[in-house]
């Protein structure tokens, strides 16, 4: 890959600097391809801040619209992107912030017949779907293809994250655990209420979202220690972070 350019150069002054990530950390952001599942809450502020990092390659996989309703909280889109396709929508953003980043767009559902073909074209996946079936077929593909994935949800006041590792094993020798074994298997249809039924606080998706965009930059770049095996939970009314440790069943 060429080196960066003067323009670029100046672009991530501010990352270069920090001894962690410096020239060569900057290098593998821009090298990296990154599939990002849903432009909605969560994918807003995970595909602004990893193409504000300056991730070479993001891939966006949504089939949906932009509706009104979604502008609360799903801030890579405004109000002239109602009606149109939240891909093209996003498409327009990330050009806004960064000419350097190369964007794939992937106008589909993803469901356990196409993720692992999906998968199998990026080095690190961050799921922002908001439905159980979407969920599960991002983590058994991830798994399946020994892609490192960073999962997130939310609903009404609360979060949380963690990052999914389970081809790998801890330092321990032990091995790292799935999504299944955190989430055994889907909760039945109409148990949990989805953000139209009960309500989510729009900020509180900027919060989760930036912190997967953390965690990907992190294992990009090999700096700090991923949410492996731990379970990141955020109380906004409480303003309260806690973390549950969790390990594989198997």
């Amino acid at each position: 890959m060429a080196p960066l350019s003067p323009d670029e150069l100046e672009r991530y002054a501010r990352h270069i600097v920090l001894p962690e990530i410096g020239g060569a950390g900057q290098q593998k952001l821009k090298r990296a391809r990154v599939l990002v599942v849903g432009a909605g809450g969560l994918g807003s502020p995970i595909l602004q801040y990893l193409a504000a990092a300056g991730v070479g390659t993001l891939g966006i996989v949504d089939d949906d619209t932009v509706s009104l309703s979604n502008l609360q909280r799903q801030v890579i889109h405004d109000s002239a992107s109602v009606g149109r396709p939240k891909l093209d929508s996003a498409l327009e953003a990330i050009r806004r912030t960064n000419p350097y980043v190369s964007v794939d767009l992937h106008n589909v559902r993803l469901d356990a017949e196409n993720a692992g073909a999906l998968v199998a074209q990026y080095d690190v996946v961050a799921d922002g779907s908001d439905n159980f079936a979407t969920r599960y077929a991002v983590a058994d593909a991830c798994e399946a293809g020994r892609r490192p994935l960073v999962h997130a949800s939310v609903g009404r006041f609360d979060g949380q994250i963690t990052v999914l590792k389970p081809y790998e094993t801890g330092s321990d020798g032990t091995p790292n655990p799935s999504y299944r074994d955190l989430f055994r298997e889907p909760p039945p249809d109409g148990l949990v209420p989805s953000c139209a039924e009960a309500g989510v606080l729009g900020a509180l998706t900027g919060v989760v979202g930036t912190l997967q965009a953390m965690e990907v930059i992190k294992l990009i770049t090999g700096i700090g220690e991923p949410l492996v095996g731990r379970l990141l939970l955020y109380d906004a009314l409480a303003a309260r972070f806690d973390t549950i440790s969790y390990k594989a069943r198997r």
